[in-house]
């Protein structure tokens, strides 16, 4: 039976190894750092002495390829959420608060419903937002819909920010199209915010090492690729510094690390910039955070955070396309957000415990009209080599849906080829 070789325990590479494990192919798993999980990963901090994760990501009901990963490592129950999809949603400025309701069904007349749809705007100001199927691949969301009116910055901007990681005079319109169909435009039962029990490393990555754990090839950690060996069109040998690799003639590798690496690994390969940095901010607090209409999230308007993630005593802030904010110290950043998690959540100074600031530099690559147009294909001009990872042309933004996805096709095209 072939090996395939995955390089690359993000969650990229953990989806195409678990696919080919469970299809019952041979899979060999190299990772250079000591862990697995890439950004997506949880921790136990000693200044909150709580796990967290070390960046929040917001899973909906409605990404299918991440629920589908999670059955396929025995995690289906490592999620939950509310019954029906909710947003609650503060203005810092104003202290207005409204909460937008999907209905169930793919016609979505909550747009419609003063009750259901964003605080302060009407019917007419959600039809621009029929122009993103028709986005060419060169526009920006700013140029789709426009800036101005209530509805852009209490909906359009938050959401664009948060799925591109840049601003919309930025981010590439083409990208939110497939966000808006896989969910918003499938009803509220495909956008209920799903929460991780036990962080996202106990959902998504934890169980994934547990599977090669229990078979005789285990993850190769702290094994970096410093090379490939090319003959006759085809991978031949990986190079890890210390130790050559044979690629034997009906062998695979399925390339899934970051684009910077790829720089490195394939100097020819033209791949999208780095993004904008995103600051995650988490409290521990003495007592277990309100969740706002039942919801684990909520969503500022006019604030320094974008987003609330509330899970038992830890409050987790985001601020996507940080800005000249990533450059501010710890001790400046956290009295500020601190101050915004108690408005938003009703809380009192002596709810708090501890604060940790982490910035991820390398969140996600640049999601702008020219750096999206750089995403590789799966596939590569080697016939044995396949390209895995959230950066290239999934046709979803940089996302949990989206590396696993990539990850799961590159597994399903060698299963259709493979020799056994």
């Amino acid at each position: 039976m072939p090996t395939v070789h995955v390089i690359g325990a993000g969650l990229a590479g953990l989806s195409a190894a678990v696919a080919l494990e469970n299809a019952g192919v041979p899979v060999q798993l190299y990772e250079a750092a000591g862990h697995a999980g890439g950004r997506c990963r949880s921790f136990h901090d000693k200044t909150l002495d709580h796990v967290i994760d070390n960046g929040n990501h917001l899973v909906l009901s409605g990404n299918k390829s991440a629920l589908a990963y999670l059955d396929a490592i025995g995690a289906g129950d490592a999620m939950f959420g509310p019954p029906k999809a909710a947003f609650p949603f503060i203005d810092a400025k104003t202290r207005e608060r409204w909460t937008l309701r999907p209905n169930w069904g793919p016609l979505p007349w909550w747009v419609m419903s003063q009750d259901r749809r964003v605080l302060n705007t009407r019917l007419s100001d959600y039809l621009p937002g029929l122009k993103l199927p028709f986005a060419k691949p060169d526009q920006t969301v700013a140029d789709i819909i426009s800036s101005k009116g209530t509805l852009y910055q209490r909906f359009w901007e938050p959401l664009v920010v948060a799925v591109l990681n840049t601003v919309p005079e930025k981010g590439a319109a083409k990208l939110m199209w497939p966000v808006m169909k896989e969910t918003f435009l499938k009803g509220e039962q495909a956008c209920r915010p799903l929460t991780a029990k036990k962080g996202l490393g106990a959902a998504f990555v934890d169980p994934a090492v547990r599977l090669f754990s229990r078979t005789n090839r285990p993850i190769r950690f702290n094994t970096r690729l410093r090379g490939l060996t090319y003959e006759n069109g085809r991978v031949t040998s990986l190079s890890f510094g210390d130790q050559e690799v044979k690629v034997e003639a009906n062998d695979s590798v399925v390339l899934a690390v970051p684009p910077q690496r790829m720089k490195d690994l394939m100097p020819a390969l033209d791949v999208p910039e780095e993004g904008e940095t995103i600051l995650n901010v988490h409290f521990r607090l003495r007592r277990p955070a309100p969740k706002p209409d039942g919801v684990g999230v909520i969503g500022l308007i006019n604030a320094h955070a974008h987003w609330a993630f509330v899970r038992g005593h830890i409050v987790s802030l985001t601020v996507s396309a940080a800005g000249d904010l990533a450059d501010k110290p710890a001790e400046e950043l956290l009295p500020i957000f601190w101050e915004e998690t108690r408005f938003a959540l009703g809380l009192i100074d002596k709810d708090y415990v501890a604060g940790k600031v982490i910035k991820e530099k390398r969140a996600t690559f640049d999601q702008s009209p020219a750096s999206v147009a750089k995403r590789p294909g799966m596939t590569t001009e080697y016939d044995n080599l396949l390209l895995a990872g959230d950066w290239t042309d999934t046709g979803l933004p940089a996302t949990i849906e989206g590396a696993i996805r990539s990850g799961k096709k590159a597994a399903d095209h060698i299963l259709a080829h493979i020799d056994r």
